[in-house]
């Protein structure tokens, strides 16, 4: 079981911001915001497409491409970053002249990730002019070199972390390559094609191509770039947080796209008061279920779908397939679990990896990064989940999910450094990255993975940390700022929602739905009783009487009215120390690789 400890957050003066609520005001000084242009994100300061390196030549490209009226297909990826960024390359392309806009996305099984030579011979009956990728490709040297060995152009747009050598492609944008300009290195995949996009309709303007005609909007596209920059969990970073903050206006104001109105719709959620988590936890794992388990071009036609109506059945289609995720997540997940408990039962805690690698024969490949991200929250340590690529192959597909300080990308390097041939494919980010290698390496590759983890993480890293933004007043706990916190994201990766700490008397409390837990509460500094709930806490044993808690200050909307809750993410006895994560391991079989 995970322990905790609180470290509470510095907040500098913010003299710039003496308008908003103390407590507000606080938690943006916390997070470096201290004026009122950071603290309020605008569309107008969005940094200048201009200074991605690579986006002149692509600009060419198109316009050519538009001039000519040539094939264009958008390779894209299986994940929602890929998903939206398709979505908002077709869309801004045709919005832009383009006549013949066509995707494609490649199928787990029979292609691979990105562009592959696979997915170019299918690709090859549609007599593609140009190709462009959306948040793949900087890997893909096979890919690109069988696309123009057939004649066809291609447009690299990524943001991954490039290898010791780039594809020979026409043009390539991606923040991450070593000397680039652009000041965000954050951008997700579709954040680089919007990005693209408004450079090519700059050059367009230049050109005289809208004397006659109007000029295209492309903010009717921001809800997409929303979407895909929350649940690729990219920094949000000030650019990031005025691509997401303009596209979550739109959402509010009721102008978005048919698909994601009518994903929120099925998520129960309002689309007036939409947050960047509802993105994330809602519409997010819709459309990554349908990459997961089936086609992606479920996911996709329901962002490219006009028509309210063919939008809700597609979102109610990728609900059920999310539905049956959840299903196939929790049965792994429960596995995982037990086999750390069987390892922890065997050698102690200490003599757990500090890189675990698992593995399980009949997992579904696709599943296996949600539970590496949560067996990495029970454990907080880096965590690669691995399973079969194909029953009748021996080929094992691997995903993981690391902790704040260890690269897990470069972690992969190093092991591939020492012991080249050991793993056939890597990529990925600091956080999350995915490989491939061959069964019978597996024992080999998990003891070199660890060895890498235990050689670059500190023993006091392995223990989480929650950041607090310290107590609140007896006078802070109303709707009214509850209300100002929930609005003033957006929150997110590298700039996280506000969380506050104090003590509590607990006077009364209940099991919802068998696991979760309501808690009525009294705060210590005199405040009047508050309503707690703490998801998946309910470990059979009754709350202590008094709580030390980690919680969100959240509004509870029902039927039309708010009332004030605390949502609740850690709570221990008083006076304990430490805090317990809410999900313990289980006991059952399972199988894991040292």
């Amino acid at each position: 079981m995970t322990l905790a400890r609180i470290v509470r957050r510095a907040a500098p003066e913010a003299d710039g911001l003496q308008e908003l609520h103390p407590v507000l005001r606080r938690v943006y000084a916390a997070r470096g915001v201290l004026d009122p242009m950071q603290a309020r994100p605008r569309l107008g300061d969005l940094l200048d497409p201009q200074a991605l390196g690579g986006i002149d030549r692509a600009c060419d490209l198109l316009e050519d491409a538009l001039r000519s009226q040539a094939c264009i297909v958008v390779v894209g990826d299986f994940d929602c970053d890929g998903a939206t960024g398709t979505a908002v390359a077709v869309r801004g392309l045709r919005a832009l002249g383009a006549r013949h806009v066509d995707y494609a996305v490649p199928d787990r099984r029979r292609h691979g990730y990105g562009l592959s030579p696979a997915i170019v011979a299918e690709l090859a009956p549609r007599r593609p002019d140009l190709l462009i990728t959306v948040d793949n490709g900087i890997a893909a040297h096979a890919g690109v070199a069988a696309a123009k060995a057939r004649g066809m152009r291609v447009i690299v747009t990524d943001h991954h972390l490039p290898g010791a050598s780039l594809p020979d492609a026409d043009a390539i944008i991606d923040p991450n390559l070593p000397g680039d300009g652009f000041a965000s290195q954050a951008l997700a995949g579709v954040g680089v094609m919007f990005c693209l996009l408004l450079a090519l309709r700059a050059r367009l303007r230049e050109r005289g191509a809208f004397a006659a005609c109007a000029e295209p909007d492309l903010r009717e596209l921001l809800d997409l770039v929303a979407l895909g920059t929350v649940a690729d969990l990219v920094p949000l970073d000030r650019n990031n947080r005025i691509l997401v903050a303009a596209g979550l206006q739109r959402i509010r104001a009721g102008r978005a796209g048919a698909g994601i109105a009518a994903l929120l719709q099925a998520g129960k959620r309002d689309p007036a008061r939409c947050v960047a988590t509802d993105l994330g936890f809602v519409i997010g794992p819709r459309i990554n279920a349908a990459g997961r388990l089936q086609d992606m071009r479920i996911g996709i036609e329901c962002l490219l779908a006009d028509d309210p109506g063919h939008a809700r059945e597609l979102a109610e289609q990728l609900s059920a397939i999310n539905a049956q995720r959840r299903e196939l997540q929790d049965e792994m997940v429960e596995r995982a679990q037990a086999t750390v408990g069987e390892w922890i039962a065997r050698h102690g805690h200490d003599g757990l990896p500090v890189g675990p690698v698992l593995f399980e024969p009949d997992w579904h490949h696709g599943v296996v990064g949600l539970v590496a991200s949560k067996l990495k929250e029970h454990l907080h340590r880096p965590v690669i989940a691995c399973a079969l690529s194909d029953p009748d192959d021996d080929e094992v597909k691997g995903s993981g999910r690391s902790i704040a300080g260890f690269h897990l990308r470069d972690a992969l390097a190093e092991v591939d450094a020492r012991h080249p041939g050991l793993l056939l494919r890597f990529g990925g980010h600091a956080m999350a990255a995915g490989l491939s290698l061959r069964r019978a390496d597996l024992p080999a590759f998990a003891a070199q993975f660890d060895a890498v983890a235990r050689a670059r993480i500190p023993a006091d890293a392995l223990q989480a940390v929650l950041h607090s933004d310290g107590e609140l007043q007896a006078e802070d706990f109303t709707c009214e700022l509850a209300r100002q916190l929930r609005y003033a994201g957006p929150w997110g990766q590298g700039f996280p929602e506000p969380l506050f700490d104090g003590e509590f008397a607990v006077e009364g409390w209940k099991v919802m739905a068998e696991k979760h837990l309501r808690l009525d509460l009294r705060p210590a500094n005199g405040a009047h009783p508050l309503r707690g709930v703490a998801f998946g806490a309910w470990d059979g044993n009754p709350p202590p009487a008094r709580i030390h808690a980690c919680y969100q200050l959240e509004l509870d909307a029902w039927n039309g009215e708010e009332r004030l809750q605390l949502l609740i993410r850690r709570f221990e006895a008083v006076g304990s120390g430490s805090f317990n994560a809410f999900s313990p391991c289980g006991s059952s079989a399972g199988r894991a690789i040292r």
